[in-house]
């Protein structure tokens, strides 16, 4: 897609630093972090969101990409948030498929900590 921003960030064409690349995702700092620790895992093909039939392979990459990304920061062992958000009433800002990975801080008994 010619204009979406996380299509050229995961081509290399920004010249963006990424954490972890394989040959479907990259993995780069969230440019406006809500955590300590804020990754943004990006697949190199375009998918809106998680809906739109995303093949397995790609999920996998994205797993992957969220450990190799936890251990690399320090955050394995004390532990992460992964989170897809998927429309704009669950916050999606970038119709790209893209999950994000938080920590380096305690996100305590908020909404979100709940199972």
């Amino acid at each position: 897609m010619e204009d979406c921003v996380f299509c050229t960030i995961a081509s290399g064409a920004f010249g963006t630093e990424f954490l972890y690349e394989d040959d479907r995702v990259v993995a780069f700092d969230d440019l406006h972090p809500q955590a300590p620790i804020h990754v943004l895992v990006v697949p190199k093909r375009h998918f809106d969101t998680i809906a739109d039939g995303v093949p397995a392979e790609v999920l996998a990459s994205m797993v992957a990409a969220a450990k190799a990304v936890a251990e690399k920061t320090g955050i394995a062992s004390t532990g992460f948030r992964c989170i897809m958000n998927t429309g704009s009433d669950a916050g999606q800002t970038v119709q790209h498929l893209h999950m994000h990975i938080l920590g380096g801080a305690s996100f305590g008994e908020g909404l979100l900590a709940r199972n």
